[in-house]
C-alpha cells in the first residue's frame, strides 16, 4: 500500500479513536504492519501536520497517539468555548447532561453504561460550558471522578435548585429519552424567555398605552 495512503488511514483512525488515542501496538494490529513501521508512519504524519501548521496536530500522550488542536490557536478555542452565542447543546451533550442532572453524583463509566456509548467529548464540552463539574471521587478502583451540575447549570435552565428539575412520569422514571426531552423543553422555555426579554411583544406595548 502507498505510504501516503497509510498516513491518511492513520489520520482517520486517530480521529475515530478520539481522546483515548491509539498505542503503537493498536496501530500495528489494525494496519497489520510491524510496530516500528507503524510508529515511523505516525511520526511522519505528525511532522507533516506540524510543518504545514495545520489546525489539527498529533500528540503522544501517555503512550498513545491522538489528534489534538494546534496549541498556537488556544486563544481562539477559549473564545469559542466561552462565547455566549454557543448556547445550543448537541444531542449527545444534552443526553449526558440529563444523566448527570438526574443521577448525580455519577462517574463517566456509569454515564457510558446508561448511554451505551463513550461520552468523554460531551463531558469535556459540558465542563467547558461550566454546566457540570467534579464534585468528588467515587470509592472504587482508580477513584473515578464524580460529576454533578453547577450553579451555572441552574441559571442556564432557570431552576431554583436541583429539586426543581422536571419530573419524569412514574412508569418511565428511568427513561433517558424522557429525561432528555424534559430538559430540552426546559431549555426551549429558557431560550423563549430570553427572546421575549430582548424583543418584547408589540401587544404588551399597546396594552400599556390603553
Amino acid at each position: 500500500m502507498e505510504y501516503s495512503k497509510l498516513k491518511s488511514i492513520i489520520e482517520g483512525l486517530l480521529f475515530m479513536a478520539g481522546d483515548e488515542g491509539l498505542t503503537k501496538k493498536q496501530l500495528s494490529d489494525i494496519l497489520e504492519l510491524d510496530a516500528a513501521v507503524a510508529v515511523d508512519l505516525t511520526n511522519d504524519l505528525m511532522k507533516d501536520l506540524k510543518q504545514k501548521k495545520r489546525g489539527i496536530q498529533i500528540s503522544l500522550v501517555a503512550g498513545a497517539y491522538r489528534l489534538t488542536t494546534n496549541p498556537a490557536h488556544a486563544p481562539y478555542f477559549e473564545r469559542m468555548a466561552y462565547s455566549p452565542t454557543r448556547s445550543s447543546l448537541s444531542q449527545a451533550a444534552l443526553e449526558t447532561l440529563s444523566i448527570v442532572a438526574y443521577r448525580q453524583p455519577i462517574t463517566r463509566i456509569e454515564i457510558e453504561e446508561i448511554r451505551g456509548v463513550k461520552c468523554e467529548r460531551p463531558l469535556h464540552s459540558l465542563v467547558a460550558k461550566d454546566l457540570i463539574e467534579e464534585v468528588g471521587r467515587a470509592e472504587a478502583i482508580g477513584r473515578p471522578i464524580l460529576y454533578g451540575t453547577t450553579r451555572s447549570f441552574l441559571d442556564y435552565f432557570g431552576l431554583a435548585g436541583i429539586e426543581a428539575l422536571p419530573k419524569p412520569g412514574a412508569e418511565v422514571e428511568d427513561s433517558l429519552d424522557e429525561q432528555t426531552q424534559l430538559l430540552f423543553e426546559k431549555l426551549e422555555g429558557r431560550q423563549m424567555t430570553i427572546e421575549e426579554v430582548q424583543d418584547p411583544p408589540k401587544e404588551s406595548d399597546e396594552s400599556n398605552e390603553s
